[in-house]
C-alpha cells in the first residue's frame, strides 16, 4: 500500500488516478484514499477479468464497498461480476462498470453498450483487443450519445489500438488510460502529454502516420510530431501497425488520415489503393508517403531525395562516381534510381542474384559479389539491415575490405554502426543512416503540409527516442 500511495502521488499529471488494489498485498481502502491530491477510481480487478486479486469474491465485493462508502470519486466494477446492488445503491453514480476481452474484438459490442448502459452505471468502458487496425473501427459503431450525467469509454487493447487511447474523443471516450502495461500496450502519461500533445487534440485535429510492421522501434512519430509542436501545426503523428495494406486502407478512410508514411512491408502493396503516383516513386517502384487528395491517396517516394540531401549538404559530386549498394530491396531500388540520376556508375551487390539483377537493370547499372572487393569502389552504401540494433557486432562488409572513399550506412540504430566505426578506422568519409532518415521525413513533411520543417528538432527528437530504446532494452529482465 505505501508504494501505491507514492505511485498515486507521483502520478501529477493525470487528470484522475486509477488504484488498482488487486495489485497490491495488502489492500487497504482507507489508506488508499487518504491524503489524495486529486479524483481516483478504486479498482480491485479480478482475475478471471484480468485482475490480480487473489481472495474471494466476497472479499472483493467488501473492498468496491469500503470505496463507495468513504467517498472514493468512482468505483470500477466488472459488468461480468453483477454486483447489482452496488449499482442500486449509489443509483449509478461513480460507478464504472468495465467490460474486458483480452484475445479479440467481441461481435456485439453496439448490444453489449446498450446492455451495460441500462444497468443505470454512470460510465460504461468496454476495452478489447484489436488484432489489426480494422477492429478498432467497431468501437465507432457504438452509440455514444448519451445524456449528460452519462460516459462513455471506449479502448481498444494492443499496438493496433493506441490510436483509441489517443484519440479518445474521436472514439466517444470521456477519457483516456494511461500507464506502464506493456502486455495492453499502454503508455505512459509523459508520451501521451508530450509526444501526442493529448490535451490539445479536438475534433479538427489532423491525423498522419506510420504504416507498417513491425513499427514499434519507429523514431518517426517522435520526429514529426516534435515538428509539428515547432510550427504550431494542430495535428498529430500515430504509429500504424496494420495487418496488410487493405487493413491499413480501410482503417485510414475511416478515419480520415491526412497523411501517412510508408514502411515495410507496405511499400510496395499499397501501391495497388492509390489513385496517382509520382514518377520518381513509380520508377523505384514503390512508395513511402501518402496525401490524401480529394480524388483518393496520392504517393510519393521520398526515399531518393533523403539519400541525396546529406551528399549534397557536403558538396560530393557523384558524376562518374563508383558506386557500390549492398543489398537489393526497396531502399537499395530507391538509392540506385538516386544515385543513376546524379550519373554515378551503379553495381548491386545482392545475396540474391535475381533481385540484384532487377534492381541493376532499373537503372542500366551491374551486378557483383557480396561484399565488393577492396578499391572496386568510391562510394559504399548499405541498404540491408546488418549491424541494426540489437545485432550491433554484426557488418556486411569486412575491416579488411574497406579503405578509403565514402561509406554510407542507411542503418539508423545505433546512430554509428560497427560498420561506419570501422570505415573511419579505415580512412574513410562515413554518413550514417540517421541523416538520410531526417532529409526525407522533412520532405514527407513539407508535402504534407507546406512547410518546411526544422531540421535540428526533427533530428533532435529521433536522437532522443533511440536513447530512450536503448534505456528499456537495458532495464528489460
Amino acid at each position: 500500500m505505501a508504494a501505491l500511495r507514492e505511485a498515486r502521488d507521483r502520478a501529477d499529471r493525470a487528470d484522475l488516478v486509477e488504484l488498482r488494489l488487486d495489485t497490491v498485498s495488502d489492500p487497504d481502502v482507507a489508506g488508499a484514499l487518504a491524503g489524495r491530491k486529486r479524483p481516483v477510481i478504486v479498482t480491485c480487478r479480478a482475475a478471471w477479468e484480468g485482475g490480480s486479486f487473489k481472495g474471494s469474491e466476497d472479499e472483493r465485493r467488501r473492498l468496491l464497498e469500503q470505496a463507495l462508502d468513504q467517498g472514493a470519486e468512482y468505483v470500477d466494477i466488472e459488468w461480468q461480476a453483477r454486483f447489482d446492488d452496488l449499482i442500486v445503491r449509489t443509483h449509478g453514480k461513480r460507478i464504472v462498470l468495465s467490460s474486458h476481452e483480452f484475445a479479440h474484438m467481441p461481435a456485439d459490442l453496439p448490444a453489449r453498450a446498450r446492455v451495460m448502459r441500462a444497468t443505470g452505471a454512470e460510465v460504461i468502458k468496454i476495452a478489447a483487443k484489436a488484432n489489426r487496425l480494422t477492429d478498432c473501427l467497431s468501437l465507432l459503431d457504438v452509440d455514444t450519445s448519451t445524456d449528460e450525467h452519462e460516459r462513455t469509454i471506449l479502448i481498444a487493447m494492443g499496438e493496433a489500438g493506441l490510436v483509441t487511447r489517443v484519440l479518445a474523443g474521436r472514439f466517444g471516450s470521456a477519457w483516456t488510460y494511461a500507464g506502464t502495461l506493456r502486455d495492453i500496450t499502454q503508455v505512459s502519461a509523459d508520451v501521451m502529454l508530450d509526444d501526442y500533445r493529448f490535451r490539445s487534440i479536438a475534433d479538427d485535429t489532423e491525423i498522419y502516420g506510420l504504416a507498417g510492421s513491425p513499427i514499434a522501434h519507429s523514431v518517426s512519430p517522435a520526429m514529426h510530431n516534435a515538428a509539428f509542436a515547432a510550427i504550431g501545426r494542430n495535428a498529430v503523428y500515430l504509429p500504424f501497425p496494420a495487418a496488410d495494406a487493405g487493413d491499413f486502407a480501410t482503417f485510414a478512410r475511416r478515419v480520415g488520415l491526412k497523411g501517412a508514411s510508408v514502411t515495410i512491408p507496405f511499400k510496395v502493396p499499397l501501391l495497388d489503393y492509390v489513385t496517382d503516383v509520382e514518377p520518381a516513386a513509380r520508377k523505384i517502384g514503390a512508395l513511402n508517403t501518402l496525401r490524401m487528395n480529394t480524388n483518393g491517396w496520392h504517393a510519393r517516394n521520398t526515399d531518393a531525395e533523403g539519400f541525396l540531401r546529406p551528399l549534397d549538404d557536403r558538396g560530393i559530386a557523384l558524376s562518374g562516381c563508383r558506386a557500390s549498394i549492398l543489398g537489393s530491396g526497396g531502399s537499395a531500388r530507391a538509392v540506385a534510381v538516386a544515385l543513376a540520376s546524379r550519373k554515378a556508375s551503379v553495381t548491386v551487390h545482392g545475396r540474391d542474384r535475381d533481385r540484384s539483377e532487377r534492381v541493376a537493370t532499373l537503372v542500366s547499372g551491374a551486378t557483383g559479389e557480396f561484399p565488393p572487393a577492396r578499391g572496386t569502389w568510391d562510394l559504399l552504401v548499405n541498404c540491408t539491415p546488418i549491424g541494426m540494433r540489437p545485432l550491433i557486432d554484426r557488418t556486411p562488409v569486412p575491416a579488411e575490405s574497406l579503405g578509403g572513399g565514402l561509406v554510407y550506412d542507411l542503418v539508423y540504430n545505433p546512430e554509428v554502426t560497427r560498420l561506419l566505426r570501422e570505415a573511419a578506422a579505415a580512412g574513410c568519409q562515413t554518413i550514417g543512416g540517421l541523416d538520410m532518415l531526417v532529409a526525407q521525413a522533412m520532405e514527407q513533411f513539407r508535402w504534407w503540409t507546406g512547410v518546411a520543417p526544422p531540421a535540428a528538432v526533427m533530428r533532435a527528437a529521433a536522437v532522443q527516442r533511440l536513447s530512450e530504446f536503448r534505456a528499456d532494452e537495458d532495464h528489460v529482465v
